[in-house]
């Protein structure tokens, strides 16, 4: 089995407690981590849509049983959870979202850690944008649990980059831990121009505006959710959706099957590979159902283009 060596891939619990059950969810955390793997991304949320309850919080609560059947293994993994985006009523999300106030926050870290049978987590995640909520409020509760060594690090997810720019700001003049980290969707290929990704946020897809940002702030790592179109590289199955139907599309596909076919590898990887090795890197959240598909990901994840592969890739519009 190949193995990675950093921590250069996330593997994405989303539907760990739902849409898989808790064995193939052990059998997949097992697998990553005998890999080399180490983030494990979740959320207080995950997967509300897909429990009977409206509600969410089985990934996390998967998480934790498999944390208390491994012994040890919590100090060899990094948890990745988030905030913002729970119901608090059945049925009406975004509606009812439960935002980013202070009092929110405090019971969120708190639900999440009691979930996931741990003191803290190494990423704590504002899940999207809470405009309804001061954001010195927000930014405040979030520096409490940085200082109280509950919370290694802060990212935001879903954000308009002048709002993340702003929550810094505050946070530099309030003296607390700001976001250092940012998820958004993130892959090879490009929606049509006026149109965005059925499958994120508005503000969720990294922009040419995000990619500047980041590039000015080194500090700031770039999280990719969904790289890989769940699946849609590959899968005949799984069509891509309308708004990838355009020119640019059929060119970055010829792209990245001349590449693949170079090196002998699939889509997935080579879009994976792109994603890390790009500038500046973007580390992949890799939502899985096999081990193959685990297997797979990581074989992307250690893969390295070439100088000349990445321009041609790159040069495809």
């Amino acid at each position: 089995m190949t193995q990675l060596v950093g921590d250069n891939l996330v593997l994405g619990a989303m539907l760990f407690g739902t849409v898989q059950d808790e064995r193939r969810s052990f059998e997949l955390l097992d697998r990553f981590v005998e890999a080399g793997g180490t983030w494990i991304d979740t959320a207080n949320c995950y997967a509300f849509w897909e429990d009977p309850s409206g509600f969410g919080g089985q990934s996390e609560l998967v998480l934790g049983r498999w944390l208390a059947r491994r012994p040890g293994v919590r100090d060899r993994v990094r948890i990745s959870t988030k905030v913002g985006c729970e119901p608090t009523e059945a049925g009406r999300f975004p509606e009812t979202a439960e935002g980013l106030s202070g009092a929110v926050i405090k019971n969120a870290i708190e639900g999440s850690l009691r979930r996931l049978g741990t003191d803290h987590v190494e990423l704590y995640w504002a899940h999207k944008e809470d405009r309804a909520t001061p954001l010195e409020e927000t930014v405040a509760a979030f520096g409490e649990l940085v200082s109280a060594g509950t919370v290694g690090r802060l990212g935001a997810s879903n954000h308009a980059v002048w709002r993340l720019e702003q929550a810094r700001q505050l946070a530099r003049e309030a003296g607390v831990a700001g976001y250092t980290a940012v998820q958004q969707h993130h892959t090879y290929l490009a929606p049509r121009p006026g149109t965005r990704p059925t499958v994120v946020h508005r503000f969720g897809a990294v922009s040419d505006e995000v990619i500047d940002y980041v590039q000015s702030h080194p500090e700031i790592a770039i999280w990719a959710y969904t790289p890989l179109l769940s699946g849609r590289y590959t899968r005949a199955d799984k069509p891509l959706p309308e708004e990838y139907d355009h020119p640019g599309t059929t060119r970055r596909l010829a792209a990245l099957d001349e590449v693949a076919a170079e090196i002998g590898t699939s889509r997935s990887q080579v879009v994976l590979a792109w994603l890390i090795g790009g500038q500046p890197s973007a580390t992949p959240i890799v939502g899985v159902s096999t081990a193959a598909q685990i297997d797979e990901a990581i074989a992307g994840a250690t893969l390295t283009l070439t100088a000349d592969q990445r321009e041609r890739l790159d040069a495809a519009l």
